[in-house]
């Protein structure tokens, strides 16, 4: 075993050991909680999982975690009395909650998941975050490193959680983990590589105002050194600002003007990398298989990242082949010369409007509305009636979105065409009905799935399953 991994072991092994006898409580029995609580019972840790479901809705859930002698507390008060010596909590929980605070002051280790994972994996992590294309880029900068022969490890916000992972990972491999507000809010670790995509107001449910969201997303680069990598966004005025509070390289990417170290594109479409001096052309924007403006800008966010560990032919290779996403602006079918796509992902009107409403030359049918993120809808007003003919709105921000296109400049009666509709079902069964040979039908929120669906992907799994049985 060569020394580097001996040590890394020693180190990891330490912190479980660490743990022995320590009061440990996961709040929040999801996704990223849930596969550490095993290894903290055997690592000799008095464990509680505390989780706002009842012990019905847990199921076998809360009988497995019992029978491995993990205490629950259950139910809405499930974190009253918080006093264990290390709290894990969930990415979705926010950083403030009062009970939260007092267990700090109380002298508590406040964690997660991720932040410890970040503070004992033994390989290089390329993060990546933004409010739009983060899984994207995620997923296409792990293909270029594939392809470049690197053993890869993807999780984070994607996939599945990292730190169960842990003894997996070599110091030869690398890490792309994709990186949320939430779990980045309470990080005092960057990775060696770092991305923000764009920025636009989101999840503004949970953080207090867009200050904060912002702020949490810049500590994906701001606790780098001198040799971190931070790529950043020049076309999007919030990640343009960030290029002083860069401590280490920084490398821009913008479709609208050449960039000094970074990469652009040229104006004969093809996307070029600069650094140092050195300009580099590597291929065509025509190439890129996954279609859309906002697409070129996740590869050059990749090709930013990957520069110096891709050979340009792998970046093409990916490029050519790619298909895309699951959710993200996703071919179902074609039927009566109708296309039908899902764009489920699209959780905020900026990805409505960079996604599925900037890919297409002719107005299409969209189906838009969902939870409430407290985001302001009128940048969705005059793209919807510059791209739309037929609107049809569904859930708890119907009401809202149909304001902001009413209150649109280039809005006139009936353009577009505005519908209602009190399901899914009833949203796909409208557009079956008003669409003729030629349209495009498209699935594209703008919106959090919450008031109707546990998730973005169930959404999006429900109107491929709706269309296809059309």
């Amino acid at each position: 075993m060569p020394a580097e991994e001996g040590l890394y072991t020693m180190t990891i092994d330490s912190f479980y050991r660490s743990m022995r006898g320590k009061y440990v409580a996961f709040c929040g029995l999801g996704g990223s909680n849930l596969p550490l609580i095993p290894k903290f019972v055997e690592a000799g840790a008095i464990v509680t999982g505390r989780d706002k479901r009842s012990r019905e809705a847990l199921g076998e859930t809360a009988e497995k975690l019992e029978a491995l002698g993990v205490r629950l507390v259950l139910g809405e008060d499930y974190l009253e009395n918080l006093t264990e010596d290390v709290i894990f909590r969930t990415p979705g929980m926010p950083y403030h909650l009062p009970q939260l605070d007092a267990a700090r002051r109380r002298g508590s280790a406040v964690t997660s998941e991720m932040e410890v994972f970040l503070a004992y994996c033994p390989c290089r992590v390329f993060g990546v975050t933004g409010s739009d294309g983060k899984t994207t880029t995620t997923t296409i900068l792990s293909k270029m490193l594939e392809k470049a022969g690197l053993r890869v490890h993807v999780g984070g916000n994607i996939g599945t959680p990292l730190l169960p992972r842990i003894g997996e990972i070599g110091p030869d491999d690398v890490v792309v983990a994709e990186l949320s507000s939430f779990q980045l809010i309470s990080m005092r670790k960057s990775p060696e590589a770092a991305i923000v995509t764009n920025l636009s107001p989101n999840h503004l449910d949970v953080h207090k105002d867009m200050q904060e969201y912002i702020d949490a997303k810049k500590n994906i680069f701001l606790h780098q050194d001198a040799f971190g990598r931070a790529v950043l966004n020049l076309d999007n005025p919030i990640t343009a600002s960030f290029v002083p509070e860069v401590r280490g390289q920084c490398l821009l990417f913008s479709r609208k003007e050449p960039v000094e170290n970074g990469c652009f594109l040229s104006e004969n479409g093809m996307l070029t990398m600069r650094l140092r001096g050195v300009t580099t052309p590597l291929f065509s924007q025509d190439e890129i298989r996954i279609p859309g403006a906002h697409n070129v800008e996740n590869y050059m966010a990749a090709i930013c990242a990957a520069w110096g560990y891709v050979p340009v032919e792998a970046m093409r290779e990916v490029a050519r082949t790619f298909p895309g996403v699951e959710h993200r602006a996703e071919f179902v079918r074609e039927l009566d010369g109708v296309r039908w796509y899902n764009d489920s992902i699209a959780t905020t009107p900026s990805r409505t409007v960079r996604g599925m409403l900037s890919l297409f030359p002719q107005k299409i049918l969209l189906i838009a509305g969902g939870y409430d993120k407290k985001v302001p809808f009128e940048p969705l007003g005059e793209p919807v009636c510059e791209h739309v003919k037929t609107l049809v709105l569904m859930g708890a921000t119907a009401p809202k979105i149909e304001a902001a296109v009413k209150g649109a400049k280039t809005y006139a009666p009936g353009a577009p065409e505005i519908l209602h509709a009190k399901s899914l079902e009833e949203a796909v069964a409208l557009c079956r009905e008003h669409a003729v040979c030629g349209d495009i039908v498209a699935l594209s929120p703008a919106c959090a799935s919450f008031d109707m669906f546990p998730n973005f992907e169930t959404r999006g799994d429900r109107f491929r399953a709706l269309v296809q049985a059309l």
